[in-house]
């Protein structure tokens, strides 16, 4: 009975720690995916198609189709070692998110985007490497951020939300919504992890979900 006594302190610690791993339904560091706007059901989407105005960089839109493969997106760190291969990402953490098929990375700036006259959302740089401006914050409400969250993109730079309001494009991407930043937090701004290749937390990165 004695040992008993000893052993329940051991087992509610272990049970403890257990509770602070990540959930096996986090988004991690390598994962590949598409990102939905919950409010406007269209994801996140980019071409070489470039802006006519503005800043002539490659344009990012949101699209209704869920199998367009120009809607893949890398989760990467702030910088190539701070985000390692299938750690989960945490609520808080800066991200850079690279374009599969282009490798250029969602970025903002000073320009106004074209339709609503809100911030322009581009993808920039090459390979992957662009610049400070590529930066953003990964806003939820847990500890990780989970794929089954509505969650946030905050950006470092220029403190605006990565934000749908529905808004059309014409030709040549005729029916595409357009991105842009906003400076308020609101229903526009919320983003779901959809399909994509999920990195396993803390196993062989050959390992992973698909969905």
């Amino acid at each position: 009975m004695r040992g008993g006594c000893r052993l329940l302190p051991l087992l509610l610690l272990c049970g403890l720690c257990r509770g602070r791993e990540p959930a096996p339904g986090a988004v991690t560091c390598g994962s590949v995916l598409k990102l939905l706007n919950t409010r406007h059901s269209v994801r996140l989407h980019s071409h070489e198609v470039k802006y006519g105005s503005g800043s002539g960089q490659q344009s990012v839109t949101g699209v209704e189709a869920s199998d367009d493969a120009n809607s893949y997106w890398r989760i990467r760190g702030k910088t190539d070692g701070s985000c390692q291969r299938g750690t989960p990402v945490k609520c808080g953490q800066a991200i850079r998110l690279t374009h599969v098929n282009t490798g250029k990375n969602l970025h903002t700036h000073h320009f106004p985007s074209p339709l609503s006259n809100n911030q322009e959302v581009s993808a920039f740089g090459d390979d992957g490497e662009g610049d400070d401006l590529d930066i953003w914050i990964v806003q939820c409400s847990g500890t990780h951020w989970e794929r089954e969250d509505a969650v946030r993109f905050k950006h470092v730079g220029t403190e605006v939300f990565l934000s749908i309001t529905g808004e059309q494009y014409g030709h040549p991407i005729r029916g595409q919504r357009e991105v842009h930043g906003m400076p308020t937090a609101n229903h526009h701004n919320y983003w779901k992890a959809m399909e994509g290749v999920f990195i396993k937390p803390s196993m062989d990165p050959a390992k992973h979900d698909e969905l």
